[in-house]
């Protein structure tokens, strides 16, 4: 039996049986998007299977550097950091490239932690669209930087005046991707080893930058191959003495990077949503609508769709990343782009969205504020000719410009709490507030050079 033939809790147990592996790895997504794990015994994990287990909840309780929050209710020292129970998704189990015969398998935070588990909070969205009888369909593009350092010697040098893999400018370079081929290929091989089959791999803007678009599945398939292709491409960089990052925006200088969707609807029979041949650009009402939840929502929750500080230094005129909530046919200046094609590929991509987003949070967070545009009979404002960058918009689709300014506004969002629920939302928020707050505490180079001598 092959990994990806695994379909129940009895597949992975004749699976493993198979292989008589002694030990499997298994990992949870944290609220930033960070991949959480450890390895299991065999009996334990078996165990595991029907039962679940125990993790301790910390994980949703710290931010990216094992800080603990000082400002949520669900967990901290005032529980005493317990465990929650997590329960085992036989059918993620995929090869571990890495590792000879070795298998992973993603899990969820289930009983009371699955109400601010990323991954359950997209399987609730997801119900709801089910409910009103829609099936949805995605695919992530992500761009990131490849250096040719490692863990030390950014620390060493202190993040500054890195190696990038290629100098320049280059976009879709054919001489860039054969002289680094080995790298491209290691990519490759592992989506491919891993079930996260890529559409395209190339060279982008900016230096040592690729781009991955990672075929298209169904909501939460494509939401796990995200978060796997993010986490297993920095591991087979860092294994060859590379280094990738996904950040929105590394350097002053360059290009940010985004994580954009591109998305579809089907109504249960299989036939498209977003299509209509009787309707300008062919797109139907209910695209219509879905797009008008998408401009209205985006200031709401784009806490979520750009939830660190640094996603902030990306959202400026200019570098190929939007600045209000601005919809336009094949218009990649805006921030919501409607991709014309027939009943199969009538889409939209949400390219708001940057590579440091959690692809359970970000999609979570579109799929809801379009499915809030259907049931509210939304409309998206005039579509933008040319270039939205130059272009006036009123104070409505204004999007916050720091991460506080976005926490506060899901915040007060009636949307956010409707679809997401008060528990997520307030868990959230206070991890927002608690990353600006800690950002604050910080004395940057460009403080220390301007004031230091002279003010």
């Amino acid at each position: 039996m092959e990994a990806r033939q695994v379909r129940s809790a009895a597949d992975a147990k004749k699976l493993i049986a198979e292989r008589n592996l002694k030990h499997v790895k298994v990992g949870v997504v944290d609220i930033d998007g960070v991949l959480r794990g450890k390895y299991m015994s065999t009996q334990k994990f078996l165990s595991a299977l029907d039962s679940g287990f125990g993790f301790c909840d910390v994980v949703l309780g710290w931010d990216v550097k094992d800080q603990l929050y000082d400002n949520v209710d669900y967990t901290g020292w005032h529980t005493g950091y317990p465990d929650t129970p997590v329960r085992l998704l036989a059918q993620s189990c995929r090869e571990n490239p890495f590792e000879q015969n070795g298998l992973f398998f993603l899990a969820e935070f289930s009983g009371k932690a699955e109400a601010i588990c990323p991954r359950g909070l997209l399987r609730r969205v997801l119900e709801k669209a089910d409910e009103m009888g829609f099936e949805i369909f995605c695919g992530f593009e992500y761009e990131f930087f490849v250096f040719d350092e490692t863990p030390h010697s950014v620390r060493e040098k202190n993040y500054q005046n890195l190696t990038p893999l290629a100098p320049g400018d280059f976009g879709y370079s054919v001489i860039r991707n054969t002289v680094d081929a080995e790298v491209y290929q290691n990519v490759l091989e592992l989506c491919e080893t891993m079930d996260l089959p890529l559409e395209g791999l190339h060279e982008e803007t900016g230096p040592g930058v690729m781009e991955a678009a990672i075929a298209y599945d169904s909501a939460m398939a494509s939401a796990d191959k995200a978060a796997l292709f993010k986490t297993f491409t920095k591991i087979a960089m860092q294994r060859a003495g590379k280094m990738a990052t996904f950040m929105a925006k590394c350097s002053p200088d360059w290009p940010g990077q985004s994580g954009h969707i591109h998305l579809s609807m089907r109504k249960k029979n299989g036939a498209s949503v977003f299509y209509d041949t009787s309707q300008a650009n062919n797109s139907s009402e209910t695209f219509s609508q879905f797009l008008g939840g998408l401009q209205q929502g985006m200031p709401e929750i784009l806490a979520m769709v750009a939830p660190t500080i640094n996603s902030y230094r990306r959202l400026i005129p200019g570098f190929w990343a939007p600045t209000e909530a601005s919809v336009g046919i094949d218009n990649r200046t805006c921030a919501i782009r409607v991709v014309p094609g027939d009943e199969k590929s009538h889409r939209v991509e949400y390219r708001m969205g940057a590579a440091d987003a959690n692809p359970y949070l970000i999609l979570s967070a579109v799929i809801a504020s379009g499915l809030s545009g259907i049931a509210g009979n939304a409309r998206p404002e005039a579509m933008v000719q040319g270039n939205a960058y130059d272009q006036t918009f009123p104070e409505h689709l204004q999007l916050p410009r720091t991460l506080w300014d976005a926490a506060q506004r899901m915040k007060s969002s009636s949307m956010a709490r409707q679809y997401f629920g008060d528990v997520f939302v307030d868990h959230f928020v206070a991890s927002r507030e608690w990353e600006e707050r800690e950002f604050r505490k910080h004395i940057s180079q460009w403080e220390m050079e301007r004031y230091f001598e002279i003010i």
